[in-house]
């Protein structure tokens, strides 16, 4: 089969699913089952269709099937949690433009890195209920950029609330997934995630069917499992160096030996998808350590697939994502965080049957 048409395909197999997904409700019609197989996390909602981590895209991941969706948490100056992929915030709404807060852009050393912008702790949640977002990589994603001021800040709370209102709306369990971002460097500042988040989820009453903490940094995730709330951890792995602030190297904790120790407080790992392809062995160790997997970040675009599944040259245009999830899955691994979950669901579909 030629590219063209086959690239085709994966745009008009996604077609219903963008009409449901932006339709009122109670027009759309959602998927409203889960096949058996691995679990589909939308990346901060479908990153890979609408602005990350809006009610727009955390909507329509639900929509086309996704199992979890994925919030990154981050503070404001009044210790409110809110989603967005980072603090800084000057490529994730429309703070630059903003005249009024001038004044707040400055430079900040996170993770031992200095970064220049805006960030969420120098921000009352008031403040930031009067921003707008964007789309994040605007480049890669220019269709996403038709929705750019459509969106606005979200707490994790309403996150919450919106998971719940979709659950009823599919009849599907939905999970919230939050990501607990620099969280040393938060407590450094005197805005500590963890407390926040003990508390949020306590409020709501969240059962583990319902939320799954997960953190790069495992001091992190040690604090949410003193505080005995019944909920799945899940470590994520980075490909090289160490989480921040910690002697222990991704690689040593993806031996036999740091898999162990991982499974003493947490239920999942998380590794980037290139960590499981052979002759790597990680699926197999983490399983016979009692851990499930899940694989991150799957996107449906040439650059982000391996060379053998792009179509053509141009980096933005899509190739075969299904042939990366048919590896994927038939590897086995237990769940998958994608930028597109429609089309991780087929996939999902195409293995069942």
């Amino acid at each position: 089969m030629s590219p063209a048409p086959r690239r085709r395909s994966v745009l008009l197999a996604t077609a219903a699913v963008t009409a449901a997904a932006t339709a009122p409700a109670g027009a759309a019609t959602p998927v409203r089952h889960r096949a058996s197989g691995p679990l589909v996390i939308g990346h901060r909602g479908a990153a890979g269709w609408r602005p990350e981590h809006t009610a727009d895209a955390y909507t329509y991941a639900v929509r086309a099937g996704a199992d979890w969706i994925e919030p990154d948490l981050v503070p404001t100056k009044d210790h409110v949690l809110v989603v967005r992929h980072e603090n800084e915030i000057s490529g994730t709404t429309d703070v630059a433009g903003r005249p009024e807060f001038a004044d707040r852009r400055t430079t900040r050393t996170v993770d031992g890195r200095a970064v220049t912008g805006w960030f969420t702790e120098d921000f009352h949640l008031r403040e930031l209920r009067t921003l707008r977002t964007v789309e994040r990589l605007p480049l890669v994603r220019n269709r996403n950029t038709v929705f750019d001021g459509r969106g606005r800040v979200m707490t994790f709370q309403e996150v919450i609330n919106l998971a719940r209102r979709l659950s009823g709306e599919s009849g599907r369990r939905i999970a919230v997934f939050p990501e607990t971002k620099h969280p040393t460097y938060f407590r450094s500042i005197g805005l500590p995630l963890e407390e926040e988040l003990i508390r949020v989820i306590r409020r709501n009453r969240l059962t583990a069917r319902e939320c799954v903490v997960q953190s790069f940094e495992p001091s992190s995730l040690h604090r949410i499992a003193a505080a005995r709330l019944g909920l799945p951890l899940w470590q994520a792995l980075g490909t090289s160096g160490s989480p921040y602030g910690h002697a222990v190297t991704y690689r040593d904790m993806m031996s036999p030996a740091g898999l162990r120790e991982i499974a003493s407080y947490a239920q999942w790992i998380g590794p980037d998808k290139s960590s499981l392809v052979p002759p790597h062995t990680l699926l197999a160790d983490a399983h016979a350590a009692g851990l499930k997997v899940g694989a991150y970040t799957f996107r449906a675009e040439n650059q982000y697939l391996p060379a053998a599944h792009r179509r053509g040259t141009a980096p933005n245009d899509f190739g075969d994502a299904f042939a990366e999830y048919a590896f994927h899955y038939g590897q086995g691994v237990d769940a998958v965080v994608t930028d597109f979950p429609d089309i991780a669901v087929q996939a999902r579909e195409g293995l069942r049957r």
